[in-house]
């Protein structure tokens, strides 16, 4: 019998029967890799076959009625790393499968070792499956980072169906697997990392995640656009998604939520990485303003959400000549057709000429902004540059600026203005719609505006 043969898309994951230069769904080139299943052999991949029957999701025989489906709040695991289980939505759900992806060094594999010691230690066994270390490389970053005597098991292998026999096996509390990318199965002839791999390596963990209510965390790959590498469906699958961010050049790393079904999604964690590993930051307002210059022109203090957390950050400007015929517009932390956006209403509602003038837009710390409420600390930073004149110290903003020059309200407007007022700000220029009475805090003064015109009056005025 002839063995069937099919070329996939390692973009879209789209197939073909034959190879084609340009994948015919996603127009990506060269992207079409052979693969061509085989029959399960006898022994590692029939034990497989077996055990994937067996991690079935059907729990019921049939369908059931709504109404008569008992709720069942499962109680929630804890880490050991308060920012990581605020990231989780609380902690970890049993269960649950997780998706943490990053840049290669960024400490993903350091946060997972320390998050297993703590877990082993608390709760249970755990296995810590690496494909990308031996035992004795992670053993020895163990030792740096004090994991002490724990039930914590080291298994170096990417044959998917040897990781699902030692699940099987050992009944763990919780599995880690570094990195999906390098598991592979015998069902499949194609390398590790193509889309039949990840995609299968993926389902089978799922299987094994849900069938025995184990908590299981994937590390996956990026791709040089900072996206989670191989197929869509893996971040399908998956019950929660994070995003492991950072500076090379500097000491702090966020994790952030972008997918979670059991929390919030664009919850943050913030954490300093030393030289024993990731320390959690429990105020981080406080660290992204520790060396913020005082009465410096081009500086606001930004009150934004990530989240449900509130965080205070320096939004810094410079506004310079140009020196060639077109005027350079450049963004760090903030989206640069924003910034566009927002010069032009500058121009045409407030009346300052940049034209001919260099701006370049800065969020201290290697934060990443992506909220309308950052609209009014750029204006407020592009003018006190503009006009080389400091704002008032102790003053924060927040606000969406509209194109007609009005300043619009936002969510979560009392948190951001406790926070400020916590971290000893004492004036606040806010949108209107964001004062209601009750929520304004007792030591900050709160100025309500209603157009960019009127907020540049109130920040300029001493």
């Amino acid at each position: 019998m002839k063995q069937r043969i099919v070329f996939t898309c390692q973009e879209c994951g789209a197939q073909s029967p034959k190879w084609l230069g340009r994948c015919p769904e996603c127009g990506a080139w060269n992207s079409l890799v052979e693969e061509r299943p085989v029959p399960a052999v006898a022994g590692a991949g029939a034990a497989a076959a077996s055990a994937g029957a067996r991690y079935s999701l059907a729990a019921t025989a049939g369908p059931r009625l709504y109404e008569e489906i008992d709720t069942v709040v499962s109680e929630r695991l804890s880490t050991g790393i308060g920012e990581f289980d605020r990231v989780l939505g609380g902690g970890v759900v049993p269960g649950s499968l997780v998706l943490i992806g990053g840049e290669p060094g960024i400490g993903k594999s350091t946060l997972l070792l320390q998050a297993a010691a703590h877990f082993a230690n608390s709760t249970g066994t755990v296995l810590y499956s690496s494909g990308e270390e031996s035992e004795h490389q992670i053993k020895s970053r163990g030792e740096r980072l004090g994991v002490g005597r724990a039930p914590l098991y080291l298994l170096a292998e990417t044959c998917l169906e040897r990781i699902l026999e030692e699940i099987a096996r050992l009944r763990p509390a919780l599995i880690i697997v570094d990195s999906v990318q390098t598991v592979f199965s015998l069902k499949f002839q194609s390398a590790p990392g193509s889309i039949g791999q990840v995609r299968e390596a993926a389902t089978q963990l799922l299987f094994a995640a849900k069938g025995q209510n184990i908590p299981t965390f994937l590390v996956g790959h990026v791709t040089k656009d900072g996206s989670l590498a191989g197929p869509k469906a893996l971040e399908h699958i998956v019950d929660t998604v994070l995003y492991f961010e950072g500076e090379k050049h500097h000491a702090h790393r966020v994790v952030r939520a972008v997918k979670n079904r059991f929390g919030a999604v664009s919850e943050l964690g913030v954490f300093e990485m030393t030289g024993k590993g990731l320390t959690p930051v429990p105020n981080p307002s406080a660290l992204f303003l520790a060396e913020r210059p005082a009465n410096a022109p081009g500086s606001a203090v930004l009150c934004c959400m990530e989240g449900s957390r509130p965080l205070l950050v320096e939004v810094q400007a410079l506004v310079s000549t140009s020196s060639f015929g077109n005027a350079r517009r450049m963004a760090s932390g903030i989206d640069q057709n924003r910034l566009s956006l927002l010069l032009a209403v500058l121009e045409k509602r407030a009346g300052l000429n940049l034209m001919g003038e260099d701006v370049f837009i800065n969020v201290a710390g290697g934060m990443t902004i992506d909220e309308p409420a950052a609209d009014l600390a750029v204006v407020a930073a592009v003018a006190s540059s503009m006009r080389n004149r400091p704002i008032q110290q102790g003053t924060a903003v927040f606000g969406e600026v509209g194109l007609a020059g009005e300043i619009r309200g936002t969510t979560q407007g009392a948190l951001r203005l406790r926070e400020a007022a916590q971290m000893g700000f004492t004036r606040c220029i806010v949108p209107e719609g964001n004062c209601s009475p009750d929520d304004l805090p007792d030591g900050c003064e709160v100025v309500p505006v209603k157009t960019v015109g009127e907020a540049l009056d109130q920040l300029m005025e001493w």
